[in-house]
Order: C-alpha cells, then structure tokens, then sequence
C-alpha cells in the first residue's frame, strides 16, 4: 500500500520531534542529576572547609573532641575521615582501629583531591565500614591534609539525587499535544494535496471538474492556494473553448469571404472558356470582373495576413520615428480620385510634423483603412475631418499621447452595431459591403494596430450625423 505525502511527512515530523524528544529528556535528566550531585558535594565541601578552621583552631586536638564535633555540627549520619598526604588514616568517625585501615590513597576521592584539591565518588563500597557512601574529599596541602566527608548512599539519597519525574509527565503532555497539532495540520495539508492530485488526474483525463469534492477547500492558505490553482485552469479551459469557438468562427467566415471572389473568378472564365465565339466586348467586361475579384482577393489575403502578423508575433513590430502628418497628405493624394467620383471633400485638420513612435506600415493602415471606409460608407457629397491635439494633462514627455479624431457627416451607423463594428468580418449591411468591396477587416485591423502602439480607440455617432473615431497613438 502506497503511503501518502502527507503520511510521510506527519511520521517524518514526528519521528525526528520523538528522538529530540527523548535526547533532550535524558539530556536535562542527567544535567539535573548532576546538578543535585554538586549540590550535595559543595556540600561537604563547605563541611570539610570547617572542619579544617576547627582543627587550625584546636591543633591539639583529641579523638573525642573530633567525634562531639562530628555529633553536634551540621549535618545527621556524616562520616569523616583524616588521611595525610601519604595515605594513612588518622581519623575515622565510624571506627576506630586504626591499624587494621588500608592505605587510602588509591581510593578515587583522595586520588582526585591530592591532583586536583577536590574529589568526589558517588555510590561506591566501602572496605573499611563495608556500606555505599557518597564521598567528598578536600586536600590542604599547608597542613598535608586531606579531609574526607562522606553520606551513606541510601534509598532515601538516592531518590534525592535523582531527576524530578514531573518533568517527564510534562514532556510527555508536551508531545501528545504537539502530535494532535500536527497531525491536524498534516490531515488539512494532506486534504489539499489530495483535491489537487484528483484535479490533475481529472483534467489529464478530461473529465469533468464541477464535483463536489474540488468545490471545497479548507480555509487556510494552502486551501486558497489549492483553490486558485483549479479555478486559473478552469478559466484557462473556458478562454481555451472560446478560443476555439472564434478560430472556428474566424475559419468558417475566411472561407465564406473567399468563396464569393473565387466563384465569381470561376464563374466568368469558365464562361470564357465554354464560349470561344463570345464578343470581345463580353469578354473584356468578364475579364475586368475577374480582375477585379481577383484584387479583392488579394486585399482580403493581405488583411489576413496583417491580423495575423499583429496577433502571432507584436514583439517583432519594428519601430521608428514616423510622422502622420505626412501619411496622412499622401492618403488624401491617393484617394483623391475617389473623393472627387463621391463628391467628397477632406478636411485635414493636422498640424505639421505629428510624430509618433511605431510601426509605419501599421500607422499607414490605420489611416487608410479608416479613410476608406468613410468614402465606401458615408455616403455621396459628404465630408471626412481628421484632427489631432497632444495631451497637456501629463507630467513625463515619454507619458504623452496625440488624441486624434476622424469622423465623418455621412449616414453613420445605427447604435446597436457600435459595440461591433471592430469585429473581424462583422458587417452592418453585409449585402451592400460585400458590393462595395470590402473585406470585413479593416476596422479590426484599425483597432488591433492602435492598441499595439499602446492607445485606445472607441466609435460614436455625431450628433448632426455621421460617425467620428477616436482614438490615441504615445507621442
């Protein structure tokens, strides 16, 4: 059976706060110990101090004087032996046939005080009296003396040098507590991960992930961020299908667009060619017309493939200092035949030497294809107005913007279809803009290309008629 990673990782926890735990317990239980040791042994350390001042005071001292001083100070059982510097004893309090005691210089306290001043040895047996004692031996080497003092080691001294066992109830408590803690914290992590591991299966495998088990997360960040992970990706697969329902879109209207001008093309030069006897006249008017198609396929082709280069790859636009106002004279040479068959007049309002930052062949498209598309639609003796002012509202040069208007008094377009004029393909009079021969482009590529160049563009009717564009280009 296969172990979670929030099971591994409560047992991986645990067990290293367990052996910390336990270290730390038998760490702070010897240190206590020890402590309690030293205490006892300053103890007699300080004894064997006084015991010393006594004998500078009495140094003719006697074997009773000794054993009422070691009755009647301080402390109750105290067994204290004298011992030169070479090992014998002069003095025991518990026996007092002196000649049968071994030289007690091998013994470890006194070893240790001759090299150090001090020694001490817990529990050890006793040759001479034949009992455990706790000993404590002080070595004053003015007098080549050595005073040792020393406790029979009994149960009740033993309890009292050992550790308090209420600190390991409380150490035990602290880690029960800590195991409950965790492991809630374990189960909510261990909670999350398993939502997410269902979601990756789930969206691996193109299931559905409207259940019940991903709607809920447990309210904790982990739980947020579990949450947003499967809502980033639901939205990702909603954008994803509405992605796919507009390239079905874009594909269906791209082949309705083109089917017209290549039927038409088919369709007057198969004619053409079942009739060999056909008049020059008929066939110079079906070649014109196939011409002709052939020109707005090849507008629509271009159209398609500047929407393109706009969408797959604006990191590669290069830019250059371009300057509209001179764009905008050659557009007004250009159409200026056109203008004159409707009977239309261009008002350029421009300032000279209107300079942006941006791509000159996406600027030119703008223009052209707005012009264009007010003498296809306004209508015949009316007016197309362009006019620019540069922004004074902002604080940085780099910041500033040239707010242009193009607009026209013609016949303008009814409100309902303003939201969507700049739709790829989307006509308001398809019928009349397919015979005007428009590809359904232009606008979009209009406002694709001002957005690239960082600006804005929105459509409204003119209030005295006709429909005026504004939009801004970074100065």
């Amino acid at each position: 059976m296969k172990i979670s990673v929030g099971k591994k990782l409560y047992l991986s926890i645990l067990s290293v706060f367990l052996v910390f735990a336990v270290a730390f317990i038998v760490f702070q239980q010897e240190r206590e110990k020890q402590f309690k040791i030293d205490t006892l042994n300053l103890k007699l350390q300080d004894y064997n101090s006084r015991m010393e001042e006594y004998l500078r005071l009495f140094p003719d001292f006697s074997e009773e004087a000794l054993d009422r001083y070691v009755e009647t100070h301080y402390i109750q059982n105290i067994r204290v032996t004298l011992i030169r510097a070479n090992g014998d004893v002069l003095y025991d309090s518990k026996l007092k046939d002196y000649s049968h005691i071994n030289n007690h210089s091998t013994r470890p306290e006194i070893a240790s005080a001759l090299k150090h001043g001090a020694g001490s040895t817990v529990d050890r047996n006793s040759e001479t009296v034949h009992g455990d004692f706790f000993y404590s031996a002080t070595y004053f080497p003015k007098q080549q003396l050595i005073i040792r003092s020393a406790l029979p080691y009994t149960s009740d001294l033993a309890r009292s040098l050992q550790a308090d066992q209420h600190y390991i109830w409380f150490a035990i408590g602290a880690i029960l507590l800590l195991t409950i803690i965790l492991y809630r914290f374990i189960s909510r992590l261990s909670d999350n991960i398993t939502k997410l591991r269902t979601f990756a299966s789930r969206a691996d495998h193109n299931e559905s992930l409207e259940t019940e088990d991903l709607a809920v997360f447990p309210n904790d960040e982990l739980g947020e961020i579990a949450e947003r992970i499967i809502k980033m990706y639901k939205r990702l697969q909603t954008t994803r299908r509405e992605q796919d329902v507009l390239k079905r879109q874009l594909t269906q209207n791209i082949a309705h667009e083109l089917k017209t001008p290549v039927a038409s093309i088919q369709g007057y030069l198969e004619t053409i060619l079942e009739n060999p006897n056909i008049n020059d006249a008929t066939r110079e008017q079906f070649l014109q017309r196939s011409y002709a198609q052939s020109q707005r396929l090849t507008s629509l082709l271009q159209d398609i493939s500047t929407l393109n280069r706009m969408d797959d790859a604006p990191e590669m636009m290069s830019e250059e200092n371009v300057n509209i106002s001179d764009i905008v004279s050659n557009i007004q040479k250009e159409t200026a035949l056109q203008l004159q068959q409707k009977e239309m007049k261009f008002c350029n309002r421009l300032q000279p030497n209107i300079v942006v930052r941006g791509s000159t062949s996406l600027l030119y498209s703008v223009f052209r294809n707005l012009t264009d598309n007010a003498i296809a639609y306004a209508g015949v003796g009316t007016t197309i107005t362009i006019d620019a002012e540069l922004s004074s509202d902002e604080l940085f040069d780099d910041h500033r913007k040239w707010h242009f208007t193009f607009s026209d008094n013609g016949v303008g377009v009814p409100s309902e279809h303003l939201p969507r004029i700049f739709e790829r393909f989307y006509r308001v009079d398809k019928g009349r803009s397919r015979k005007m021969g428009g590809t359904g482009l232009g606008l979009a590529i209009v406002k694709n290309a001002v957005l690239l160049h960082g600006g804005t563009i929105s459509a409204h009717n003119n209030e005295e008629g006709g429909l005026r564009f504004e939009f801004t280009l970074r100065a």
